[in-house]
């Protein structure tokens, strides 16, 4: 009876139907950008908080330009996995400004979130696992988030002692507003955007740009997505509440989740009110008026034959330089975390 039962699951695990219905589930628009965001952001912190753990519990195999280094070429790798699913945001507060401008349906907003915040919950766990022994040999099983031998800061950001918290927030603020925009500029196809092709390894230079020249105040978090729940992981995995009280600036936990969000909208309206709104348009008359004929050729009943057509355009080949117009924005919005 058991080898006949487990033949039957077998043949039901197995079956056409089963792996149909899989495969039409997994081919939804919702799933497929769930997922997209969910590993793009898996590896970007992967390979972000990686070169963290090397930087604090390496010494000379870590440094803070392999930090920048780290998260900016795992966000281009990032893009690379889910640049043309989901837009592979990586990152709360370019979802929120892409929803908040039109880009996107807000109902699409939940489910990026989502995607984000598990997938850097799950690098944070995958760092974790990989870096153990060291962390604890470095710490001496001691888990803290402040002193000499703190470790918590591997996976989220901490206010330095030489700022304050709204100094932090204006910080925050500011770096994650210049994301947005150039972000903005690169993937604007009626601007100057980066070259088909090489817009992940722009989008990464542009990360590490920042981080080397803006991240010392706060460790530029940027991204919700990034800071959060790495936070929430070393909560249950040992460093305890202090990650959320810790230092003169006690509440400084909720900063990094929200000052991105304010600082992409700016930058995202910065960006739109004094360079997007001062592009000429290109006019495309002639490509609707080409557009307008073929629809109307299909209306010809198909028992009467095709009358001569006179169309006011010329037989003349269309000059190249005159294409659609695309739209602002690209398929490849990132971010960062």
């Amino acid at each position: 009876m058991a080898r006949r039962d487990k033949k039957r699951s077998s043949k039901m695990v197995s079956s056409p139907t089963v792996i149909t219905r899989m495969q039409a589930i997994m081919q939804k628009e919702m799933v497929r950008e769930f997922l997209a965001e969910f590993m793009s952001t898996y590896v970007m912190m992967v390979f972000g908080l990686g070169s963290v753990a090397h930087m604090v519990l390496g010494g000379k195999f870590g440094s803070f330009l392999g930090v920048n280094l780290g998260f900016g070429f795992g966000v281009t790798m990032g893009v690379h996995m889910a640049g043309n699913i989901s837009g592979a945001h990586m990152n709360a507060a370019l979802t929120f400004t892409n929803c908040a401008l039109g880009r996107m349906s807000w109902k699409k907003f939940p489910v990026y979130i989502l995607g984000q915040f598990l997938g850097s919950f799950l690098a944070a766990a995958t760092i974790y696992c990989l870096f153990y022994s060291a962390i604890i040999e470095f710490s001496g099983g001691h888990l803290t988030v402040t002193g000499p031998i703190a470790t918590a800061s591997i996976f989220a950001t901490y206010l330095p002692d030489h700022s304050t918290l709204w100094r932090g927030f204006l910080d925050e603020v500011l770096v994650t507003g210049l994301l947005q925009l150039c972000l903005f500029a690169i993937t604007d196809k009626e601007n100057n955007p980066a070259l088909q092709g090489t817009q992940a390894l722009v989008i990464g230079i542009l990360v590490v740009v920042i981080g080397i020249s803006l991240g010392m105040n706060t460790g530029y978090a940027m991204n919700p997505s990034r800071d959060l729940p790495p936070r929430f992981f070393t909560y249950i995995a040992g460093w305890g509440i202090q990650v959320f009280s810790s230092g003169e600036a006690r509440d400084w936990w909720w900063v990094p989740v929200v000052a991105p969000f304010l600082g992409a909208y700016l930058g995202g309206i910065i960006y739109l009110v004094f360079i997007g709104s001062t592009i000429t348009r290109r006019p495309h008359i002639l490509e609707d008026s080409m557009m307008s004929e073929d629809r109307r050729i299909p209306v010809l009943p198909k028992t009467m034959p095709n009358p001569a057509m006179t169309s006011p355009l010329t037989p003349v080949s269309v000059s190249p330089t005159v294409q659609t117009v695309p739209p602002l924005s690209d398929p490849i919005l990132l971010e960062q975390f």
